[in-house]
């Protein structure tokens, strides 16, 4: 007898549509798997084999095949032994192979027939639905995170007994109430904005640089509030629309991040990894390779704190996803694609005890801060929009009584300038000012003659490169639709200028700097 059914594999954060074949006939008693499988699927034989045998499903002395389909995809994970086992019982009249015909199948199981859960659920059950399956068996652990995807009919299993009962009729079904998102959300406490006194320009400079979704660099000496800063950026993101809340939601399903969370991804997310994090660690890795930080930070914020103590081989990983906004892994299976549309967000002392330029303070050769500092190539630093420098906090704003702007009022005027640069970008690729491609700069970062001879002027002195001159207008941009404006006017890049010169006086040390 033959059966098939239906299931998936997770490639990348992409779900790959696979089916199950299973054909029972006389010959010499064997179990054979073909279909072009990795080392995990290729034990799914004795799994399954001892599993239904504990259970009371002895295997009839016949020919038993196999087949993963289709054949020139490597097929990876545990989550083929439920679909397996379920296609060998449906081809020896078991269970009703019609029935199973009509199912999306996934789960591990145990050699005691219990079924574990499997990650990458929910890109898996979106690619079902959009193939028209309406039924879905799956592990009992999975089913909250599966009941994200409407229109489906779940079944989730504890063991391979249950779903035997499901596909005959006999199975007792349980009352499920309907799923809703928003009882499913939870609020995040964020740190507030209002908690920091003082420090008026660094707070302009987040403001702009989530408005246009720019890389920021903040360079300052210890207990400048560089890292307490940067905590209360999520603050001040706008929300997700229900696309992007799928999206994320995706790659945390795929990197087994999202099973103690009961929906969807409604904040966008903050990642802040170690200094001593791997190159793996950092783009995503593996023999399967799985979502590195930079795609857990997709539609978020990537901090990255004590920036020149990252590996310099780790930090040359970002300019490709800075630029193209993913990033691609190769290996001998295939080639992997995640995606990468992260705002960089990075922390640094200007030389390794921190007090550079206070010469008063720092007890640091030249030679010493200029290797500390040279750790942050000029390529890497080119793909950072702005740089702004977080001075040491004055008693007298320790003191201050004044209450400080809170998160949400900043917020509130992030949103607006989102607004205005979604209507401006409408039915382009992009929609925020930091992802203008070179080609449209010309258009939508247009200045006047006078201020092309200013711009002109500050190329040369500060010995900008065409890429670093280009994030300068759009930074200029950023803050035209801060206030507004339709056009880029002169106070605008006087203060794009002043967030891209203070790396100068840092990295050009030899040059006259401090």
């Amino acid at each position: 007898m033959y059966s098939i059914v239906s299931t998936a594999m997770i490639h990348g954060i992409q779900s790959v549509s696979v089916s199950v074949e299973a054909d029972v006939n006389d010959g010499m008693p064997m179990f054979e798997m073909v279909g072009f499988l990795a080392s995990e699927v290729r034990e799914s034989k004795e799994r399954v084999r001892t599993a239904l045998k504990n259970l009371g499903y002895a295997l009839p002395p016949k020919r038993i095949t196999v087949n993963l389909t289709p054949a020139n995809i490597r097929k990876s994970g545990s989550g083929f032994d439920l679909p397996i086992a379920l296609a060998v019982l449906a081809a020896t009249g078991i269970i009703d192979a019609e029935k199973l015909k009509e199912c999306f199948v996934i789960g591990e199981i145990g050699l005691n027939g219990k079924v574990q859960p499997v990650r990458g659920i929910l890109p898996m059950i979106a690619d079902a639905r959009e193939r028209g399956i309406k039924k879905l068996i799956l592990p009992l652990e999975n089913e909250a995170e599966a009941a994200l995807i409407p229109g489906m009919k779940q079944y989730g299993i504890a063991h391979i007994g249950q779903a035997v009962e499901v596909l005959n009729g006999t199975y007792k079904e349980l009352s499920q109430k309907p799923y809703n998102i928003e009882e499913t959300a939870s609020e995040i406490k964020k740190l507030d904005f209002a908690d920091i006194h003082g420090q008026k320009f660094v707070k302009r400079a987040c403001e702009t640089a989530v408005s246009g979704m720019h890389n920021l660099l903040m360079i300052g000496p210890p207990g400048a509030g560089k890292t307490m800063t940067a905590m209360r950026i999520p603050g001040i993101l706008p929300p997700m629309d229900e696309a992007e809340q799928m999206e994320i939601s995706r790659i945390y399903s795929v990197s087994g991040l999202f099973e103690e969370r009961a929906g969807l991804m409604r904040e966008r997310p903050f990642r802040n990894p170690h200094h001593t994090i791997t190159m793996q660690g950092l783009a995503g890795g593996g023999v399967i390779p799985r979502p590195g930080e930079i795609s857990l930070a997709h539609k978020g914020v990537l901090f990255l704190d004590e920036l020149p103590e990252f590996q310099k081989a780790t930090l040359e990983i970002l300019r490709q996803p800075m630029e193209e906004k993913k990033i691609r892994l190769g290996r001998l299976a295939g080639e992997y694609e995640f995606p990468a549309d992260f705002m960089l967000v990075a922390a640094m002392n200007p030389c390794k005890c921190g007090y550079y330029p206070d010469m008063q303070k720092c007890r640091c050769s030249v030679g010493a801060i200029e290797r500390y500092i040279s750790k942050i190539s000029q390529p890497l630093l080119d793909r950072i929009d702005i740089c702004v420098e977080t001075p040491q906090i004055q008693f007298d704003d320790l003191l201050m009584e004044q209450k400080e702007e809170s998160s949400a009022q900043i917020r509130e005027r992030v949103m607006q300038a989102h607004e205005r640069q979604k209507f401006r970008y409408r039915g382009e690729a992009f929609c925020f000012n930091s992802q203008i491609p070179a080609s449209r700069i010309a258009e939508y970062c247009a200045i006047d003659k006078k201020q092309q001879v200013y711009m002109k002027a500050v190329y040369n002195r500060l010995n900008l490169t065409a890429r670093s001159y280009h994030k300068l207008l759009k930074v200029a941009r950023t803050l035209a639709d801060m206030e507004g404006c339709e056009k880029i006017a002169d106070r605008h890049l006087n203060e794009a200028v002043c967030y891209r010169s203070i790396d100068r006086k840092f990295w050009d040390i030899d040059k006259g700097g401090w």
